[in-house]
């Protein structure tokens, strides 16, 4: 169906989660409230989330912070992994890395996570096609399902979610306009945070 009207996406990584993951830690909590505050001139139309405690605190912080909306839970907003690759599918110097990291995962895994990605992918891209008012959604994700976005939102092949990576709480914005290919026009963006919030939850190496 042809689109009417461009859809925004702004996808953020949940806050510092505590070790086992049960809640925010206080740095997550000021990480969500700053996030909140960036995001409150924005008019959305829906705020998603994904159902683990660290996604759901997170979106309900942000929420605090905008006028008109209420965080809805959605399971194919949640933690899973979008796609797992053939050997034939990886670039030959980094197959063995790829796989070690994806080992692993268990048959439920395997087999809901695609189906939750390509779920992920109807739901939330593509230009509006029931109106004619540009939309802005938010949806308060985990890492992988950020970096499955960004790569379908690229063209890239379906393995090249991995090595794609997201600080807590950062931003990534993507618009889809009617007629034009998908743009990327925020990528883990922490402006709204201070030094001392950034980088949490990224992988150890360069950080600018």
């Amino acid at each position: 169906m042809t689109g009417t009207a461009t859809r925004y996406l702004y996808l953020a990584r949940h806050g510092e989660a505590s070790p086992d993951e049960s809640e925010l830690t206080d740095t997550g909590r000021r990480q969500a409230t700053l996030l909140g505050r960036r995001l409150r001139d924005i008019p959305f139309t829906a705020v998603h989330h994904g159902p683990l405690p660290r996604a759901e605190q997170t979106a309900r912080l942000v929420a605090d912070q905008l006028a008109g909306v209420t965080p809805r839970v959605s399971e194919i907003a949640g933690d899973y992994v979008p796609h797992i690759p053939e050997r034939s599918e990886l670039p030959a110097e980094s197959a063995e890395f790829y796989l070690r990291f994806l080992a692993g995962a268990d048959d439920e895994e395997r087999k809901h996570g695609p189906r939750l990605a390509r779920q992920a992918l109807r739901r939330f891209t593509g230009a509006v096609t029931d109106g004619t008012e540009d939309r802005h959604e938010l949806v308060v994700t985990h890492n992988f399902l950020i970096a499955w976005l960004v790569r379908d939102a690229m063209h890239a092949p379906k393995w090249r979610w991995l090595g794609l990576n997201h600080c807590n709480a950062a931003l990534t914005v993507i618009r889809y306009a009617p007629g034009r290919a998908a743009s990327v026009l925020l990528s883990n963006d922490m402006r709204h945070l201070p030094a001392e919030l950034r980088w949490t939850g990224f992988p150890p190496g360069v950080r600018v």
